[in-house]
């Protein structure tokens, strides 16, 4: 996934349902403050995920400019995963 210039590899794990259970966030260059926040938000993201946050709340929650793109990285990973057949947030 690329959002503003940056690269990120997105890793997700799975509830034996198939709901989404975690993310993880890797950015192309290792300690620097975007991998970092990335990696930390996907943290807190995976934890809201795990006590019984549905993923479509979270989705609606994140930031977002006026036109309704992402205003972060956390928003355009579960944007990605929403519009990803594979990556449905419920099945």
């Amino acid at each position: 996934m690329v959002f503003r210039g940056r690269e990120y590899r997105l890793t997700v794990g799975r509830f034996e349902d198939g709901a989404l259970a975690e993310i993880f966030i890797d950015a192309e260059k290792a300690s620097t403050d975007s991998a970092d926040d990335a990696r930390d938000a996907a943290l807190c993201l995976s934890l809201a995920l795990q006590y019984g946050v549905p993923a479509e709340t979270i989705r609606k929650a994140v930031t977002r400019a006026s036109n309704g793109e992402p205003a972060g990285v956390i928003g355009a990973a579960i944007d990605l995963l929403a519009s990803d057949e594979l990556g449905e947030m419920s099945r």
